[in-house]
């Protein structure tokens, strides 16, 4: 697969992608191109919509940077990992903080999940889908991950796919070797991977209840000291994509 170019300024433009076609842009889009890079008529850029691959333009129009002219795919589409990151919701700034990592781990959705002990009451979902985008335009990547709406723990568990791989990452886990729990959980991930991270308090008695009695489940431990629900976001998944997901080695 072609290299990434990270010289050249990346835009995400969700409209369809054809030789020669034309794209126009949103006022904030114009006007970073025009007044913060200072580019004008001529000027090429990358641009991707997440289904199209990554192609090279030319800004045309007058004296705003306000359309594209599509030039040549510079990379194919890929496609994401099936891998599912479950969290419980954090305040503003870590919240952002995590899902840009999770972006740049490769996830390809995001699922909120309120439980008992969450201490954010409100989800701001379109902030969310903005540093998606956001992380997906810096860091090079060409499928932009999805953003589900908040639902209870209880029914997210109620309606989820049990042919799912869950990982349940927690705290009261016995402390054990977690790339080989997970080497050996390889045969159960065929049919997606489900990530799961509570909230800073920890989840209630009944909720892990609940979760340890969930079909095709394995029970994580990350480790001798209790992780921030960020820092846990990272080294999850981390571990996953290590062991079952595309830094796997595979011969």
């Amino acid at each position: 697969m072609p290299q990434a170019d990270f010289r050249s300024p990346r835009l995400f433009v969700d409209a369809p992608f054809a030789p020669d076609g034309s794209l126009a842009l949103d006022r904030s889009q114009s006007n970073y191109l025009g007044n913060v890079l200072r580019l004008g008529a001529g000027d090429q850029v990358l641009v991707f919509n997440g289904r199209d691959g990554e192609w090279r333009s030319a800004i045309s129009g007058g004296k705003r940077a306000d359309q594209l002219t599509l030039l040549a795919q510079s990379r194919p589409q890929d496609r994401l990992q099936d891998i599912t990151y479950l969290f419980a919701p954090l305040k503003h700034a870590r919240l952002d903080y995590m899902v840009q990592k999770a972006v740049e781990m490769g996830v390809s959705a995001l699922q909120p999940v309120t439980t008992r002990f969450t201490q954010v009451s409100r989800v701001n979902t379109e902030r969310m889908r903005a540093n998606v985008v956001e992380a997906a335009e810096q860091c090079g990547i060409l499928s932009i991950a999805g953003v589900g709406e908040p639902q209870t723990l209880d029914k997210y568990l109620g309606q989820r796919d049990g042919a799912r791989l869950l990982v349940f990452c927690d705290e009261e886990a016995p402390v054990a070797d977690p790339m080989a729990a997970l080497a050996g959980a390889c045969d159960r991930a065929g049919h997606g991977i489900d990530v799961l991270i509570g909230p800073e308090g920890g989840f209630a008695g009944p909720e892990r209840d609940v979760l340890l009695k969930q079909p095709n489940i394995l029970r994580l431990a990350l480790g001798p000291r209790i992780l921030r629900a960020d820092t846990a976001a990272v080294a999850a998944l981390t571990l996953v994509q290590a062991a079952l997901g595309d830094f796997a080695v595979t011969k």
